[in-house]
């Protein structure tokens, strides 16, 4: 009978540890999100992400593309299927935006930096896939991956400057 109830105790004291280092709210609930600065980030990170895209794609790598060209898709072959990357930007911004409002209410600005970074490494892996399956220069792939990790360092101090969670109730 002692040990149930010394289990249930060292059992609750654990629950307690760990819902105070996630932050969350009694009753082991997330933090509120705060769903206007929510959907306001994640517009702003796809902006961010558009922009920076015609930056490095669009500009910078050009010459590049050109290069290889046998290796692309034509221009109008691209431009027919645009909707799909505006798809494919706006659901990545929504994935990292969500992703960081897990622990936005505690969050420093070196949070937001190592978390674009993190998030650089983590989607830059397919610049490395990419290098394997199709023969491209392996420039090209570098500055896919190095460029991403910029980008998305840039998307993390944006996003943290513009999402705010709401103030938890007291």
């Amino acid at each position: 009978m002692f040990a149930t109830r010394h289990r249930r105790s060292e059992s609750a004291a654990t629950k307690k540890r760990l819902c105070s280092s996630f932050k969350l709210r009694p009753g082991n609930h997330p933090p509120i999100m705060n769903i206007k600065r929510l959907l306001l980030a994640i517009a702003v990170a796809f902006v961010v992400i558009f922009a920076t895209d015609f930056l490095i794609h669009g500009i910078w790598m050009m010459p590049d593309y050109r290069a290889t060209q046998q290796l692309w898709r034509t221009d109008s072959e691209m431009q027919a299927r645009i909707a799909w990357m505006y798809a494919a930007q706006l659901l990545w911004a929504a994935t990292f935006v969500l992703l960081w409002t897990r622990w936005a209410d505690t969050a420093r600005l070196g949070c937001a930096v190592g978390y674009g970074f993190l998030m650089g490494l983590f989607s830059g892996v397919w610049a490395i896939v990419m290098y394997v399956v199709v023969p491209m220069p392996c420039e090209i792939a570098a500055k896919w991956f190095f460029a991403g990790i910029v980008q998305s360092i840039l998307v993390g101090l944006v996003t943290f400057y513009v999402y705010k969670p709401k103030a938890q109730p007291v």
